[in-house]
């Protein structure tokens, strides 16, 4: 945006000292990210220069967003990183390819966008080392979608570098790219600013009925009260003036300029509109283009003159709207004649696609061979990660087509392209060109196919599998493998349905699937039959017949490569494997669907890849590990993940107690998941809830959860839920009820034959087992688990062994089970299991070892804020801030709340930030100035000092790694600050 010279800058000192904190920040090492937001005009662009020329001493960075560029992937974060470019050699060589691909500057695969975001950062960390780097994106609304959405990702992960994007956006009601940014946004001028505002534009005397119809017309945007005085003549200032019949800002604004153009000399206007149509801001291209319409040098006088352009290093318009205003004010025979130009002048070996996309626009009749380069251009933006622009490229490219068959399959193909980019209105709207199309019975079964994905994945309520089964059915006879994939489709579309579904929905859509399998039976079994088979013999057999099924294609899928497309339903193996109690499958084929999902660079799925990864990691005791991926996935999805609720998360937050974060994450899962009709979603918050509540001592609550997670009987995570409403039952008199549950879970769990399974049976017999035959099964219960690398589960087998010994009244060996859950429990972070075997040991005459995590969670949790300052903090930044001040190390941190060492270097980050603290040193002083620590040691314990040893303890090793023989069970000598007495 071109200055606006000496006009006083109104209104903003509070935004000015935002930019402020987040500029300095970067300047002192600590990086951030600031989204400014607001309407066209609001003065985002000049409020931004205002910021930047206010401290000095960053490199800045720029890109742009461009309306007519939007299309072409990566240009946006090209423009950002070309200044870097010299620096690519220094990368690891996938993240150094991944960018050369993107950039066009090398042939090959898809980029994977996870590479792509770690090769900018890395880029960008590499130079902030030498200056700090301030980023400054403008019109972001108008950015190509991967580059916005990298950068998004890469502004995320900048809180350890002295680097600060800045992103100024339109106010489109699009929040969710923005989700884990700090967002500032712009309001109109105060009443009094924007009178003087307006007054200082204004040339000539003002009406006082017209100065307000203005005033109230513009809503303080102050590009309106600037711009609409100079599009109205002394008749309107003085009075004529009809606030009805106007156009409402920003069409006035642009109205305005197109009168502006008017009054310039026509070679102007051309140069203007060439300007307009060449997104690419390149004075070089822009004299070519005009040579060619025989333009010269004396066009840019009166442009600039008018204060519309600037031609330099870059040509540039004042404002956004000028660029929209010039192209829209053009006849669409002169758009035409500006883009042949641009397209001559544009080297077609240098940017072939920028070339065929002008000749593209310079066009109005069909023309064959533009509609070819367009498909070419189109699969290299595919190739590239451009879904978005090879779907606009290949629509471009069905306008362009005459032969009605090539027509309607370019047509088809835009329509699937718009489809997977999430623009269904769009796809559906070219599925109609499609099927007008010649016959083809092909073609056919792909645009039915299309159209009821799109009726399923839109629109609320519970989603009918029939329409996806019509189509598989009738793509049998031209694409096998696709019609194998749109089953499994069908059958996870009544799965989600659940108990939201019409009665035996899952059952039926299986029965259809295994006629349409007996008709067209497989002579080598494809992994999709085989996932088929195991489904289909799950809902019509039972669990226990179907148990062969899935072991064969659990283990297809660990014996498969990592090639091609299995990557989709790989999150099916998972569940199987869960349904198999096979917790090593399970985490195998977890991680490799992160790994395939971040080298694809599908983040639409990757959250969900990342949840079923840390719930195997909740499983085996690793919080930490598991807090990580559950992270990632929150930094990555922005969309909302609709392939499933965040399953991960809430079984975190339910082995941890944590009663009020999974209350929240369960209300914000569950409101979605009954409009779009999605009963699994519930059934997961159900069974996350009986963890919770076994955890907190709810036992009926718990049991209530879990019946209803019984009753579905879904694939996967509900093979745990059992055990988990048997405890329950248990504990509140319901011996009887969970007999069938009981039955139901041994027939299973023997099928099965997992140590993981039949632990988990005898965890669950000796539950409502009466008499010393209990006590065998406890120990079979320790023994088994012990064996596997769930040790959440080996820790609670302990608790139980221990509450019923001390039922016994053998208090002796009550404590000593007791001891080992408490301290495997509470070294894990599962709080609320630990203050159950607490409570026991109180209960035994025991005093509870309290460990310097539980000691500090128990201090935040029943005081008040020491200082209105930590009113800004977390629970948890308060914890990190309590143990740094004590004197811990960041590992020592990590170890104490069981979380990795990078999240407690995010948590100081966010700590010193929120504080306004420059360092460590001043965050000490801080936590002692304010008494949440005291010179005598721990708080909440006089005189006691900082128990480094145990809060540097590490976390129990998995199992695989303990030596032959041992099942983890030997006791040891309890270290000092965990020993107690009665």
């Amino acid at each position: 945006m071109i200055s606006s010279g000496s006009r006083p800058f109104l209104s903003r000192t509070a935004e000015l000292a935002a930019i402020d904190r987040t500029l300095h920040s970067a300047s002192a090492g600590r990086g951030g990210a600031l989204v400014i937001r607001g309407e066209a005009g609001i003065g985002k662009t000049e409020l931004l220069e205002r910021a930047l020329d206010r401290v000095p001493g960053l490199r800045r960075l720029r890109a742009v967003g461009r309306e007519f560029e939007n299309e072409l992937p990566f240009t946006g974060l090209h423009d950002l990183c070309r200044p870097l470019l010299t620096r690519l050699e220094a990368l690891p060589g996938p993240q150094r390819t991944a960018l050369e691909v993107a950039f066009a500057l090398s042939d090959g695969a898809t980029p994977d966008r996870f590479r792509v975001g770690l090769a900018v950062l890395g880029l960008l960390s590499a130079a902030a080392r030498e200056e700090p780097i301030v980023c400054v994106i403008d019109d972001w609304q108008w950015l190509d979608h991967a580059s916005a959405q990298v950068m998004a990702f890469v502004a995320r992960r900048v809180e350890h570098d002295p680097i600060a994007f800045l992103i100024a956006s339109r106010d489109t009601g699009e929040t969710a790219t923005f989700d884990g940014l700090p967002v500032l946004t712009l309001t109109g001028l105060g009443g009094q600013d924007a009178l003087a505002l307006l007054t200082s534009a204004s040339h000539t005397p003002l009406d006082q009925r017209i100065r307000d119809q203005i005033l109230a017309e513009a809503r303080g945007n102050p590009l309106a009260l600037l711009e609409l005085p100079r599009t109205m003549g002394p008749a309107e200032l003085t009075g004529d003036f009809d606030l009805l019949t106007t156009p409402p800002v920003p069409a006035r604004v642009e109205a305005g300029y197109r009168e502006l153009l008017a009054s310039l000399p026509e070679n102007a206007r051309w140069l203007l509109l060439l300007a307009a149509a060449e997104p690419l801001g390149d004075p070089v291209l822009l004299w070519r283009a005009a040579e060619r319409l025989g333009i010269g040098a004396d066009a840019a006088g009166p442009a600039e003159a008018a204060r519309l352009l600037e031609i330099g290093v870059r040509t540039r318009f004042r404002h956004p709207l000028v660029r929209s205003a010039i192209y829209r004010a053009a006849s669409p025979e002169e758009r035409r004649t500006a883009h042949g130009a641009l397209a001559e002048a544009t080297d077609p070996v240098a940017d072939p696609d920028r070339r065929t996309w002008h000749r593209a626009q310079s066009v109005l009749l069909p023309d064959e061979d533009i509609a070819a380069e367009l498909e070419h251009a189109a699969a290299r933006a595919s190739a590239r990660g451009g879904i978005a622009a090879a779907a606009g490229l290949l629509e471009r490219a069905t306008a362009l087509t005459a032969d009605p068959d090539h027509r309607a399959e370019r047509a088809l193909s835009a329509a699937r392209y718009h489809y997977w980019a999430g623009a269904p209105g769009a796809a559906a709207a070219l599925l109609a060109t499609a099927e007008a199309g010649p016959s083809d019975d092909r073609r056919q079964a792909f645009i039915e196919l299309l159209a009821a994905q799109i009726s399923i994945h839109s629109g609320p309520g519970v989603k009918d599998p029939a329409p996806l089964l019509q189509a598989a059915r009738r793509l049998e006879a031209y694409d096998r493998p696709m019609a194998r994939q749109i089953s499994i489709e069908a059958y996870v579309v009544a799965m989600r349905a659940g108990r939201l579904g019409p009665p035996g929905l899952e059952a039926e859509t299986a029965r259809r699937l295994a006629t349409m399998l007996e008709d067209a039976p497989a002579q080598s079994p494809t992994l999709s039959d085989l996932l088929l088979e195991a489904l289909i013999t799950r809902a019509t057999k039972g669990h226990v017949a179907a148990i062969p099924p899935l072991r064969r294609a659990v283990g297809a899928f660990l014996a498969e490569t990592e090639t091609d497309w299995r990557y989709n339903w790989l999150s099916l193996a998972c569940a199987m494997a869960m349904d198999l109690w096979d917790h090593d499958g399970w985490r195998t084929l977890a991680e490799r669907q992160v790994r395939l999902n971040r080298r694809a660079g599908t983040l639409l799925t990757l959250p969900s890849a990342l949840h079923y990864r840390a719930y195997a990691h909740v499983l085996s005791g690793e919080f930490g590990a598991a807090e990580a991926l559950i992270a990632e996935a929150l930094a990555i999805d922005v969309t909302g993940n609709q392939t499933g609720p965040p399953f991960g998360d809430l079984a975190l937050r339910a082995w941890r107690g944590d009663q009020k974060g999974t209350a929240a994450l369960a209300e914000r899962v569950a409101a979605p998941a009954r409009e779009r009709g999605e009963g699994h979603n519930l059934s997961v918050i159900d069974g996350a809830n009986a963890v919770l509540y076994n955890g907190l001592g709810h036992y009926d609550a718990a049991y209530e959860a879990a019946t209803e997670v019984c009753a579905d009987d879904g694939l996967g995570f509900f093979s745990f839920v059992p055990s988990e409403l048997i405890e329950a039952a248990a504990r509140t008199g319901r011996h009887r009820l969970a007999e069938p549950v009981l039955r139901e879970f041994v027939e299973r769990t023997d099928a099965s034959g997992t140590d993981l399974a039949l632990g988990l049976q005898a965890y669950a017999r000796a539950l409502l087992t009466e008499g010393s035959g209990a006590e065998d099964l406890y120990r079979e219960a320790i023994d088994r688990l012990a064996r596997t690398d769930t040790a959440a589960y080996l820790a609670r087998a302990h608790l139980v062994y221990g509450e019923w010994l001390s039922r016994e009244t053998r208090r002796g060996d009550a404590q000593v089970q007791l001891c080992i859950a408490y301290e495997k429990l509470s070294a894990m972070g599962a709080a609320a299991f630990a203050e159950r075997a607490a409570r026991e040991l109180s209960a035994c005459g025991v005093r509870p070892p309290r460990s310097a995590a539980t000691r500090l969670r128990s201090r935040v949790a029943d005081s008040e804020p020491a200082d209105e300052s930590l009113a800004a903090l977390t629970d948890r930044e308060r914890e990190v801030l309590t143990l740094l001040a004590s004197g811990l190390s960041n590992s020592e941190i990590a170890a104490a709340l069981v979380i990795s060492h990078e999240t407690v270097k995010t948590y100081v980050s966010r700590i010193l930030t929120k504080l306004d603290l420059r360092d460590r040193v001043q965050a000490v002083v801080f936590a002692y100035r304010i008494g949440l620590v005291s010179p005598d040691g721990w708080p909440g314990c006089p005189g006691r000092s900082v128990p480094r040893a145990a809060a540097a303890r590490p976390r129990s090793s998995r199992a695989a790694e303990r030596p032959p023989g041992s099942h983890g069970c030997t006791l040891k000598p309890l270290p000092d600050d965990l020993r107690f007495s009665p």
